[in-house]
């Protein structure tokens, strides 16, 4: 069975909301506070059912005593998981950061490994925190990473109807031009907390609403929730 072909039409509706969206957010960027590729893989580990302003106000302690992936391989199982608890999943958390920083201690030389099929290796890691750190530390665009913010925004913009994060990616990435697949990531994820939020969508002062099939469709207010 071919493939779906994506109208020439649809193509140009993306390209709009790019243009408006890197208008509307000419500093849109990676949130998480990091220096070197070592500690992106670290927040983006913790940033997992945690917002990134509470991985952000933890990791300066985590990176003074653990400053690279030698470091981080011998630390106590115990002191790793007290650091990073208030994240969430901390038992889960910590024991991927300890295996991954081993493995990168005694594979990459200490080095986070700059492809995706050897980062996707890591504990820890999967697509989208390989996205993440490729495009991120080492400019590499090798997909778009899909987090809550993309995947809401891009249903409601219409450009997906799945769930599915590796599904949303796929589809996204034949809308999408290669230039713009690793700060499309950025723009959504600013406007789905600016805008387009879980719990509500304020589509009176949206800046893309004439892109949008949901515009007019109000979201119940209540319990945080996704209104797809």
């Amino acid at each position: 069975m071919s493939a779906v072909k994506v109208s020439d039409s649809e193509k140009k509706r993306v390209a709009e909301v790019i243009r408006v969206l890197e208008r509307e957010y000419p500093e849109a960027a990676c949130s998480l506070d990091f220096k070197n590729p070592f500690q992106l893989l670290v927040a983006t580990v913790l940033s997992a059912q945690c917002t990134d302003k509470r991985v952000n106000l933890i990791t300066p302690e985590i990176f003074r005593r653990f400053p690279d992936a030698h470091a981080m391989a011998k630390a106590k199982l115990s002191e790793l998981e007290r650091l990073v608890k208030s994240t969430g999943f901390y038992k889960n958390k910590a024991k991927a950061l300890k295996k991954s920083a081993a493995q990168i201690a005694e594979l990459h030389h200490g080095k986070v490994p700059g492809t995706r099929e050897e980062l996707v290796k890591l504990p820890g890691v999967g697509r989208k925190t390989a996205n993440v750190i490729l495009g991120n530390a080492f400019g590499i665009a090798t997909g778009i990473a899909v987090d809550t913010h993309v995947g809401r925004v891009s249903r409601r913009l219409g450009l997906t109807a799945s769930k599915n994060p590796e599904i949303v990616e796929r589809e996204l990435l034949k809308l999408v031009p290669e230039k713009h697949w690793i700060h499309f990531s950025h723009l959504l994820i600013q406007h789905g907390r600016e805008i387009c939020s879980a719990r509500r969508a304020y589509c009176e002062r949206c800046p893309i609403s004439r892109f949008c099939p949901k515009v007019g469709v109000t979201p119940p207010v209540g319990p945080p929730g996704e209104w797809v």
